[in-house]
């Protein structure tokens, strides 16, 4: 069936209108950021215990230096790309 490759009249298969290009590419730095973020949240250091929750001795404000502080606005800078991601993925 060579005359079916090359076939001007053929019936050209048209792909859905929600699919693009940057779909599978979105849907990779998705995962990343999800798995980065994890490991972000598991690597911050907690200030208080589980008594804090139910209203121990967790009131005491503690400042981050370092390599904490660093920790923890990059946790928020990939959950914020990480929402946005979502969110732009809505519309693609």
């Amino acid at each position: 069936m060579p005359f079916m490759l090359n076939n001007p009249f053929a019936p050209k298969a048209s792909l859905p209108y929600h699919f693009s290009v940057m779909s599978p590419l979105l849907n990779i730095i998705e995962a990343v950021l999800g798995s980065l973020l994890a490991l972000l949240i598991l690597l911050q250091h907690r200030s208080s215990g589980l008594s804090a929750t139910f209203g121990g001795s967790g009131t005491a404000y503690v400042q981050r230096r370092g390599a904490e502080k660093v920790l923890f606005k990059l946790t928020i800078w990939i959950s914020v790309a990480f929402f946005g991601i979502a969110i732009l993925m809505m519309y693609i």
